[in-house]
């Protein structure tokens, strides 16, 4: 079987979640990867070096130049005549494109899988998480977003792939690229941070999220996140989510808070190696899969542990 995985970059170099794509893809069988962008001649040079692959396609076009997957899915769908499976990570990119691609190709997709099975079976997540489902597919194409947590990362360097350059199906002027306000932080991004702080609820608001949760993760050189109802509440700014309609995470170190651990925010970060929870009340879900606990008021134990570090 021939894989062809979308490679999410910035202009610039690869993303992290693209490798963990990578990895899936390779049970599958021989892996290709699709380079969609404009001026993309470094990242597809990146591209070729990652372990695993075979070839790379690079599609340089300024249609391309911001991703949108009305004009990124033809182009996709269209390379799908010469492979047997389309791969995109499960993120807020790949989740755009992929369906797309699937109904080009007028086939069922699967999505966020957690291990491959077989070469037509699969498991994902259902409820939240609180289930796993085994599917399997009958489609002579398939299309599969991957989560990116539960697979390991493919070595940035080692390969020697191909790389050849493909026709553009062009701009099909179903949309338009008007701007982008992206949040910028000197901490690191939360899908690839190694320990992450998150504020949840408890912190009552906006300025106490601020002055408890950021001198820790400063301390921590962590991440910064916060639960929906802290985000729903104005505490934190929607890219700081973490869950199931959040972002989702896996760190060696996720400290939770004032977080009680409603099942759609386990579903983003019960992954992570080591989970730490700060709370008050001692019945709090998130005891249930905390490694560490500390049963108390926030507001003196965030400050103490902050000063101890």
């Amino acid at each position: 079987m021939k894989t062809l995985v979308l490679v999410e970059h910035d202009g610039q170099s690869v993303k992290d979640a693209t490798l963990a794509a990578v990895t899936a893809a390779g049970k599958l069988g021989e892996v290709h990867l699709l380079v969609a962008g404009e001026n993309v001649g470094a990242v597809a040079g990146e591209a070729a070096k990652i372990a695993g692959v075979s070839k790379v396609h690079v599609a340089d076009d300024a249609a391309f130049g911001h991703g949108l997957a009305e004009n990124v899915a033809p182009l996709a769908a269209e390379l799908m005549g010469h492979h047997d499976v389309f791969v995109a990570p499960a993120t807020t990119s790949g989740k755009n494109i992929a369906p797309r691609v699937a109904a080009l190709l007028d086939v069922m997709q699967i999505s966020e899988i957690l291990s491959v099975e077989g070469p037509d079976t699969f498991t994902r997540p259902i409820y939240a998480g609180a289930a796993i489902a085994t599917v399997k597919s009958s489609d002579a194409k398939k299309v599969i977003t991957v989560r990116g947590t539960a697979f390991d990362k493919a070595a940035r360097e080692g390969g020697s792939a191909e790389i050849e350059n493909v026709a553009s199906t062009g701009d099909k002027g179903l949309s338009n690229f008007v701007s982008a306000e992206l949040a910028q932080s000197a901490r690191p991004e939360l899908t690839s941070a190694k320990v992450i702080v998150s504020g949840g609820r408890a912190l009552g608001s906006e300025e106490q999220f601020h002055a408890l949760i950021d001198p820790l993760a400063d301390k921590l050189g962590a991440g910064v996140g916060a639960s929906r109802a802290a985000v729903d509440a104005g505490y934190a700014p929607n890219d700081y989510q973490v869950g199931q309609t959040g972002k989702i995470v896996a760190p060696e170190v996720y400290v939770a808070v004032g977080i009680s651990g409603a099942i759609q925010h386990l579903a983003g970060m019960k992954d992570s190696k080591t989970i730490v929870a700060i709370n008050k009340d001692e019945d709090a879900p998130i005891f249930q899969v905390a490694d560490l606990g500390l049963v108390g008021d926030l507001f003196k134990l965030v400050p103490e542990l902050t000063e101890k570090l």
